[in-house]
C-alpha cells in the first residue's frame, strides 16, 4: 500500500463502516480494474539486496523515478518512501524488505493495464541500469537471509516488526523476503460483492497453484512450489487466510465489519505520526480505548480505512475486492493474473459458470486445498480429482469470460491472450516452481546466477 489514508469524518457507529464498504458500489459499465506487483531491487554485481539509504540505495532510485516519471514523493518523518501520480495515476510504494510495488491505477481494460505495467517495467530498468540494479520478478528473495535482508524506514512497518513475532512464526519472512502480484476488482452490490468474493476464496489455492513460482530459500530448491504462500500459513491467522463466514450463504457487508472490528489494530496516525495500536480492536477504540493516547481519540474514517488495509485475508474486501493468492513472476504473469480473475468474475455467464463450479465447496474442504498447494502444487487432491483439473477449467472458464467481454487493443486482439502464460502452465502440468528447479538442477548447473538473470525483468 502506498499511502495511509487521511479522512477526517467522524465514525460514530457500525453503519458508518458498513455504509463505507457499500460506497464502493458501482454499475457494471464503471468496473475497473487495478493491478499490483511486487519485485525484488539488487545489484548486479554480487546479487546482493539494495538498502534503503546510499548513492546506489532505494532512496536514490525513487529520487530518479520521481525526476522520470514527474510523480509527487510521499514522505514518511522526512524521508522519501514512494510516490504517487495525480488524478489517479496509480503509485509506487517500498515493502518492507525493500520490495518495489506499483499499485496500479483502476482502468478499464486488460491491454491499458498491462501497457501501465511494461511502462513502469521500462522506467524501472532505465534508472535502476543507471545505478547497477536490476529487478526480479518472484514470489520470495531466493538468496538473502532475513539478516540479510535491509529494513526500509516507514513508520506502520517498525510497528509491524515489532508485533508480528507475537501472533505467528513466519510475519517477518512475509514482510521482508515475499513478493506479490495481486488484483483489485469491482463490485456491483452486496449481492455482486458476495458472490465474487465466494468464488474469489474458493478459487485462491488454485490461483495459489497456477502462479507458485517461489521454490528456493536461500541459495537452494526449499521442497515448495510455493514458499511465500506456504509463508502465510502462520503469519497472523487472527487476520490472515480464509474466512469461515464468508462462506455462508448470506454473507454481508456487515458480517465482514464485525470480524474487522475485533481484529488488533496496528497504529493510529495524527498529524503525521504513528501510534502503536495493537493492543486495541477497532471496536474498543469506537468506546474510547484511546482516549489520553492520541490527539482527537474518536475514530475517523480514515482510520477505518488503514485498518481494513492492515487485513489480510486471501480476498480483502475494502470499496473493491482484492485477490491476493499469487506469487510475485515475470512480466506475463502481471498481466495473467489481472486476465484470470477478470474473466471468471466479470463476464455475467462466466460468473455465474464459476459459482455452479465451487458452489458447494465446503470451508474444511478449501483449507485443506489451501494447506496442501504450496508442497503439492498441481498434484494436490480435490474431491475426485486434483487442482490440476480445477486449473484447466478455470483458465478455460476465464478464456470464455475474456472473449465474450470483447474488449479488443489496436491491433484487433480481445484480452484472451494474456491467458496464455496460464495456458502454458496447465498444459505443462506442472508449476513454475517445479519448473525454475528443473532448470535450475538439469540445465544452469545448480548457479543461482542464472536464476536471477532468468527471472530479471
Amino acid at each position: 500500500m502506498a499511502r495511509d489514508t487521511t479522512d477526517l469524518t467522524p465514525v460514530t457507529s457500525v453503519d458508518d463502516l458498513i455504509a463505507h464498504l457499500a460506497s464502493g458500489e458501482k454499475p457494471a459499465d464503471r468496473f475497473r480494474i487495478g493491478t499490483e506487483h511486487e519485485k525484488f531491487g539488487f545489484y548486479f554485481e554480487d546479487l546482493s539486496p539494495v538498502p534503503y539509504a546510499g548513492e546506489r540505495g532505494i532512496a536514490k532510485l525513487l529520487e530518479r523515478m520521481q525526476a522520470l516519471s514527474g510523480w509527487e514523493p510521499i514522505i514518511d518523518d522526512g524521508r522519501i518512501i514512494g510516490l504517487y501520480g495525480r488524478d489517479g495515476q496509480g503509485a509506487i510504494s517500498l515493502e518492507p524488505g525493500g520490495q518495489f510495488e506499483l499499485s496500479g491505477a483502476p482502468l478499464e481494460t486488460i491491454h491499458a493495464t498491462c501497457r501501465e505495467s511494461n511502462q513502469h517495467l521500462a522506467q524501472v530498468r532505465a534508472v535502476g541500469k543507471e545505478l547497477g540494479i536490476g529487478f526480479l520478478g518472484i514470489g520470495s528473495s531466493p538468496t538473502w537471509t532475513l539478516a540479510e535482508t535491509p529494513i526500509m524506514p516507514k513508520s506502520r512497518y517498525d510497528i509491524m516488526r515489532r508485533y508480528m513475532p507475537k501472533v505467528g512464526t513466519r510475519g517477518l519472512d512475509m514482510m521482508l523476503r515475499t513478493a506479490t502480484i495481486q488484483v483489485n476488482l469491482d463490485f456491483a452490490s452486496e449481492a455482486d460483492m458476495r458472490r465474487k468474493m465466494q468464488i474469489g476464496m474458493k478459487l485462491q489455492p488454485v490461483a495459489n497453484a497456477l502462479f507458485a513460482n517461489s521454490p528456493f530459500t536461500e541459495g537452494k530448491p526449499n521442497g515448495l512450489c510455493s514458499w511465500r504462500s506456504e509463508v502465510w500459513t502462520d503469519v497472523d491467522n487472527q487476520r490472515s487466510g480464509l474466512l469461515p463466514f464468508v462462506f455462508e450463504p448470506g454473507f454481508s457487508y456487515r458480517d465482514y465489519v464485525e470480524w474487522a472490528l475485533d481484529v488488533p489494530m496496528y497504529f493510529v496516525t495524527r498529524d503525521g505520526r504513528y501510534t502503536d495500536a495493537t493492543d486495541v480492536t477497532f471496536r474498543q477504540f469506537m468506546d474510547g480505548a484511546l482516549k489520553g493516547r492520541v490527539p482527537n481519540p474518536e475514530p475517523q474514517l480514515g482510520d477505518w480505512t488503514n485498518h481494513l488495509s492492515t487485513l489480510f485475508p486471501d480476498v480483502r474486501l475494502k470499496t473493491f475486492l482484492e485477490m491476493r493468492g499469487a506469487d510475485g513472476g515475470p512480466w506475463r504473469r502481471i498481466c495473467a493474473l489481472p486476465a484470470y480473475w477478470v474473466g471468471l468474475l466479470y463476464d455475467p455467464a462466466t460468473l455465474h459458470a464459476a459459482e455452479a463450479l465451487t458452489k458447494d465447496w465446503t470451508f474444511e474442504e478449501v483449507s485443506a486445498m489451501r494447506a496442501s498447494v504450496p508442497r503439492d502444487g498441481f498434484r494436490t487432491k480435490f474431491r475426485d480429482g486434483s487442482v490440476l483439473d480445477l486449473a484447466r477449467e478455470t483458465v478455460k472458464l476465464a478464456r470464455q469470460g475474456l472473449v465474450a467481454r470483447d474488449r479488443r487493443n489496436e491491433e484487433g486482439n480481445d484480452e484472451s491472450f494474456f491467458l496464455a502464460p496460464l495456458e502454458e502452465v496447465v498444459a505443462r502440468g506442472t508449476t513454475s516452481g517445479e519448473e525454475l528447479v528443473r532448470l535450475y538442477e538439469e540445465q544452469w548447473d545448480r548457479s543461482m546466477e542464472r536464476v536471477f538473470k532468468h527471472l530479471t525483468y
